[in-house]
C-alpha cells in the first residue's frame, strides 16, 4: 500500500503530508542538536565512509559495499564493515561477523558481506558501538558503514548517497507520505552520489557487470545467469524492492513466475514449495536465510556491480584528501 502512495500518484499521499511535516520537522531538530554540540557526535582514529540512502526500502548499497571493499583491499586499505545487523536477535551487541555466523543472531545482510568482502565485520544497533568493537579487535585503517546516513551520532569523513536509478525519490515526500528520510537537498549535501541503474543524467552510475548462478547446497557449480535463458524459474526475492531483482532474470532471458517477500523475511521451507515444479532462484541475501533447508533445485544469484569511471575517479580524489588532511591512520 504504502509503495502505491509513494511512487504512484501523487494525490494519493496528500492525507498524510501533516504526519510528513511532524517528521521533517523532528528529523531537523535533531539535526540541529547534533551541529549545536547538545547531542555527541563520535569521531575515530581511522576514517569512516558511510554508504547510505535517503529513502525507505533498497536501493541495492550492499552490492556497492562489497565493491567499495574490494577497491579499498586494492588502494592499500585494510577495510572493516559496520552495519546495524537489522533484524539479527541477538541478546548482545556488538557482535563480530564471520560468513558462518547465524543470520537469525546478526542479521542477513551481514552474513552475506562478511562472506562477500572477505574483510572484519562488526554490528549493532548503535553504529559508534559497532565501529568502536570493530577497531578494539582488528587492524581496520578505514571503516565503511553499510547504511547510518541518517546516524548522527556516528562520525563519518564521507558520505556516499546511493539511489535506486528505477524508482528515484518516488513523489518527493518525507515519510509517511513519501519515501523519504530525509530531504532531496541531502544530494547536495554528501561527498559523492550513485544510481543503481539509469536515473537523472548527471549523476554517475552503478551497473551490474557479473551475475552468477550458484547452487544453494553449496559445490562448484557456477555458471552465467545468461546460460540460463529460456528457463522457467520460480522467482523469490526478500528485499527492499524485489521487482529489481525479477527485472534482472528477466534482463537475462529468463522466465519468471515472480515471488515477492517482505524485506528480511524469516523464511520457512514451507516458502519455497511452488506448484509447477521449476528452479527457485533467489537473491544472495535471502540464500543466507536458507541455506539451512536447501533443496537440490534450489539456486541463488551472485552479482558484482561496478560504478562509472566518473564515481570512481571522484572517489580516489576524496580518497587521497583524507590521506593528505591526515585523517587516515
Amino acid at each position: 500500500m504504502l509503495e502505491r502512495l509513494w511512487y504512484g500518484p501523487s494525490w494519493l499521499s496528500v492525507p498524510l503530508l501533516p504526519f510528513s511535516l511532524l517528521y521533517g520537522t523532528a528529523f531537523l531538530v535533531r539535526r540541529w542538536a547534533y551541529r549545536r554540540g547538545l547531542r555527541k557526535t563520535h569521531h575515530f582514529p581511522v576514517p569512516v565512509i558511510v554508504v547510505g540512502n535517503i529513502t525507505a526500502g533498497g536501493t541495492g548499497k550492499t552490492p556497492l559495499v562489497i565493491w567499495l571493499a574490494e577497491h579499498l583491499k586494492k588502494l592499500g586499505y585494510r577495510p572493516g564493515i559496520v552495519s546495524r545487523g537489522y533484524g539479527g536477535k541477538a541478546s548482545r551487541w556488538p557482535q563480530q561477523v564471520r560468513p558462518d555466523s547465524d543470520p537469525v543472531v546478526v542479521g542477513d545482510e551481514a552474513v552475506l558481506l562478511a562472506g562477500r568482502a572477505r574483510c572484519p565485520m562488526c554490528v549493532a544497533p548503535d553504529r559508534v558501538a559497532a565501529v568502536k568493537a570493530l577497531l578494539e579487535h582488528t587492524d581496520c585503517n578505514i571503516v565503511i558503514s553499510d547504511d547510518g546516513l541518517q546516524h548522527l551520532a556516528m562520525g563519518r569523513d564521507l558520505e556516499i548517497l546511493v539511489v535506486d536509478g528505477s524508482r528515484g525519490l518516488g513523489n518527493g515526500r518525507l515519510l509517511p507520505a513519501g519515501p523519504l528520510r530525509e530531504s532531496d537537498s541531502r544530494l547536495e549535501q554528501v561527498d559523492l552520489v550513485v544510481s543503481n541503474g539509469p536515473w537523472l543524467e548527471w549523476v554517475p552510475r552503478m551497473s551490474v557487470t557479473a551475475a552468477r548462478v550458484r547452487p544453494l547446497a553449496g559445490g562448484d557449480r557456477v555458471h552465467d545467469l545468461s546460460e540460463a535463458a529460456g528457463q522457467k524459474v520460480h522467482a523469490v526475492a526478500g528485499i527492499g524492492n524485489p521487482q529489481r531483482f525479477f527485472d534482472l532474470l528477466a534482463g537475462h532471458g529468463l522466465e519468471v513466475v515472480p515471488h515477492p517477500f517482505s524485506d528480511h523475511h524469516v523464511f520457512h521451507p514451507r516458502d519455497l514449495e511452488f506448484e509447477p515444479d521449476l528452479p527457485v532462484v533467489m537473491t544472495e541475501k535471502d540464500a543466507v536465510k536458507c541455506r539451512r533447508f536447501a533443496g537440490r533445485n534450489h539456486w541463488f544469484v551472485e552479482i558484482d556491480v561496478t560504478p562509472d569511471e566518473n564515481f570512481v575517479h571522484r572517489l580516489n580524489r576524496k580518497l587521497r584528501s583524507l590521506k593528505n588532511g591526515q585523517k587516515a591512520a
